[in-house]
């Protein structure tokens, strides 16, 4: 029999949230809050921690490291505009799986026209007025390039702007003739082999780290008042259903059928290359935390080359966000019923639209997708007002649609390696 620390990491990863969820009810049952609180939380804290410490290093040493193993220009835009076109379809396909689903559910007709009203007046001040600026057109192009290099490296939540600058080095570096670059690429190269060993160390607390994100989150959401929750669990539980059905049918039907006649892959062999990383992907709710073990199984589960992983999956983790697209689809026209409002065509169109381009500058890490909704539910005039009902079931749900994040970018890795050939 197999020992347990024999196991693949995808089982380890397994283990650890199964014996998670079993802690977090017996503290629960047994009052230990305040100790897993104290003593368990932290060490999932710091689990993600090391996961975002390696992140911004990992994305500019890989991407520089891939533009530069492409040699020159020509090469490098063909991919690129292959990547964003398959990063922006799958995109539009999710958008729009979330509407059909949420239309045909109609999760906000479960809440009565009383409840309804009492919710109105209920939430009307539970959040804080929050402005978004009218910006101009072309404000996302300010936005993605930055200022300083040091200060955009200095947060997650710029991760497009450290991309920019990656690109731009890597380009610059394949544009300058071979034998003036040789001891650039040599050095990125042994940056390279470093990040891989520390990220390998990283993934070996993998387990614990995830045993103790569970556990944590199993006891706060045990150990919330549910009353108020309960009062509106018919309707909570039907948009809920709603988003996962979106989320199970990208899964299980877009992904593969793009894999299979895109890629000429198994489907099946592919999703269980990806495991690893879509449970670390669960338990973190990140796909920028989930990059490192991504990048690990493209390259050696599905056998993509670096120089495809090393530029898709960056710029994906940061751009593609097939599973937080949907969910904001389905959010806002849920909201939109609560509050008794018809959205037509043309609104539904524009949220097509506004979630497709706030996925491109949603943060890669947990929650942000609740920031970027309030844009989508301004462009179609939903009181914003609304997110604090979608508050007591977010957590579970952010961590489902990141695993269909990260399962898009291995998808658009794969079809972009097979269509570079």
């Amino acid at each position: 029999m197999r020992s347990v620390k024999h196991l693949p990491l995808h089982w380890l990863i397994l283990l650890g949230m199964a014996a998670g969820i079993v802690f977090g009810m017996l503290a629960v049952v047994f009052g230990w809050h305040g100790f897993t609180a104290d003593w368990i939380q932290p060490l999932g804290t710091i689990f993600i921690r090391l996961l975002k410490l390696i992140a911004i290093p990992l994305i500019i040493v890989s991407l520089i490291n891939g533009v530069a193993g492409l040699n020159d220009v020509a090469k490098l835009s063909r991919m690129g505009l292959k990547t964003v076109a398959m990063y922006l379809i799958t995109t539009v396909v999710a958008v729009s799986i979330g509407l059909v689903v949420v239309n045909i559910i109609q999760p906000g007709s479960y809440l009565s026209e009383t409840k309804s009203a009492e919710f109105r007046d209920k939430y009307a001040a539970a959040i804080t007025d929050k402005v978004v600026e009218k910006q101009g057109p072309l404000q996302f192009l300010v936005d993605l390039v930055p200022e300083n290099i040091v200060g955009a490296m200095s947060s997650n939540t710029n991760m497009l702007q450290v991309i920019f600058f990656a690109l731009l080095f890597g380009i610059a570096l394949i544009s300058l003739p071979s034998e003036k670059t040789t001891s650039v690429k040599q050095l990125f190269d042994s940056l390279n082999e470093v990040i891989m060993s520390m990220i390998h160390l990283i993934m070996r607390t993998a387990p614990l780290g995830v045993f103790a994100l569970i556990a944590g989150l199993t006891t706060q959401v045990a150990g919330d008042n549910l009353g108020e929750t309960m009062q509106l669990f018919g309707t909570l539980g039907m948009y809920s259903l709603s988003v996962v059905i979106g989320l199970v049918l990208m899964i299980f039907v877009v992904y593969p059928l793009l894999i299979k006649f895109l890629s000429g892959r198994s489907p099946l062999a592919f999703l269980k290359a990806m495991m690893p990383a879509q449970l670390l992907a669960f338990s973190t709710s990140s796909s920028a935390a989930t990059l490192p073990l991504t990048m690990e199984c493209c390259e050696e589960n599905l056998g993509l080359k670096k120089e495809v992983t090393s530029f898709v999956l960056p710029l994906g983790a940061t751009v593609n966000m097939d599973g937080t697209s949907l969910y904001q689809a389905v959010a806002a026209v849920f909201l939109a019923q609560i509050y008794g409002m018809d959205l037509g065509l043309s609104d539904q169109l524009t949220i097509i639209l506004t979630a497709t381009l706030a996925s491109i500058g949603s943060a890669a890490v947990p929650g942000a997708g609740l920031i970027m909704l309030v844009i989508v539910l301004n462009s179609v005039g939903v009181p914003t007002e609304g997110i604090a009902l979608i508050f007591a079931v977010d957590r579970p749900l952010d961590m489902l649609r990141t695993v269909v994040n990260v399962t898009g970018d291995a998808v658009v890795a794969t079809v972009v390696q097979k269509k570079s050939r």
